[in-house]
């Protein structure tokens, strides 16, 4: 079994080392199930401690490719439905990505009028691993899935954008939404926030340093007043965080959003919807 040790309890900035040296290990290239079970349980002790998850692919489903493209910008995308007899919702979501050095990608909360969740984002990986996503219902049971994914690198690999381009657009965001919305009925927006997310792994050619972990922390979306989607973040989330998720309009109102980053830095954006009346 791994011990967790540096992976969780260190901060991000403090895993630059240990990190330089296990980026030199080739990935094994088939997944060993009993580590990955210990892996697993030593996660669950730490993130969900007393609490019994249920492995439920039937309510609460993955999306992930299972060899990654581009291992710091992996798509990952979550959906929980439930019969409509059994009355249930999802109150807390946490997305795991099991042996990267911080595991925790986020852990997101939803409105109270959501009962159906589908929520899309992109995070990094950092080595062969499965990433598991972990829902907290309303009746207070706790239920999962999980995807396994080939990719390495994601946590140390280079920013994309130039520093200067970066710095200047930092915390700027675009809200997307379709071209028509009903009030009363289910919306999927996407909400894009420019921002490094830098994990303090990454290495600088010119200045022979690693690059100071900085990073999105939180992210508050709320409607009419009403929460939308609050998420608690941290460096396992890739650079410029996307996300797509779902809000039921009931009438003209104001999506507000305010992110915090790990410098405590504030950035806010608003947008006003206007649904067409409901049919």
């Amino acid at each position: 079994m791994r011990h967790l040790g540096w992976r969780v309890a260190f901060p991000a900035s403090l895993v630059v080392v240990l990190f330089a040296v296990a980026a030199a290990v080739s990935p094994v290239a088939t997944a060993q199930t009993a580590e990955d079970e210990g892996r697993w349980a030593e996660l669950a002790e730490i993130y969900f401690p007393d609490q019994t998850i249920v492995d439920r692919p039937d309510l609460l489903t993955m999306e992930a490719p299972y060899r990654a493209h581009d291992a710091a910008i992996v798509p990952i995308r979550v959906t929980a439905t439930f019969p409509q007899s059994e009355e249930l919702s999802v109150e807390r979501l946490w997305l795991l990505v099991d042996d990267n050095p911080v595991p925790m990608v986020g852990k997101f909360e939803f409105g109270d009028d959501i009962t159906a969740v589908d929520l899309t984002t992109r995070v990094r990986v950092n080595e062969y691993t499965y990433i598991h996503a972990v829902a907290e219902l309303s009746d207070g049971s706790s239920i999962m899935t999980r995807s396994y994914v080939k990719a390495a690198g994601g946590c140390s690999a280079p920013a994309m954008k130039d520093p200067e381009v970066a710095a200047s657009r930092l915390g700027s965001m675009r809200f997307n939404l379709p071209e028509t919305i009903v009030a009363q009925t289910p919306v999927n927006a996407q909400l894009l926030i420019s921002h490094p997310n830098n994990t303090g792994m990454q290495f600088d050619q010119i200045s022979r340093n690693y690059v100071p972990p900085h990073y999105v922390r939180t992210v508050r979306v709320s409607y009419g007043g009403q929460r939308v989607l609050d998420i608690e973040a941290d460096i396992s989330m890739s650079e410029d965080p996307s996300f797509h998720f779902s809000f039921l309009p009931e009438g003209e109102g104001v999506i507000e959003v305010e992110v915090l980053d790990s410098e405590e830095n504030i950035f806010s954006g608003s947008w006003t919807v206007k649904p067409a009346p409901a049919t």
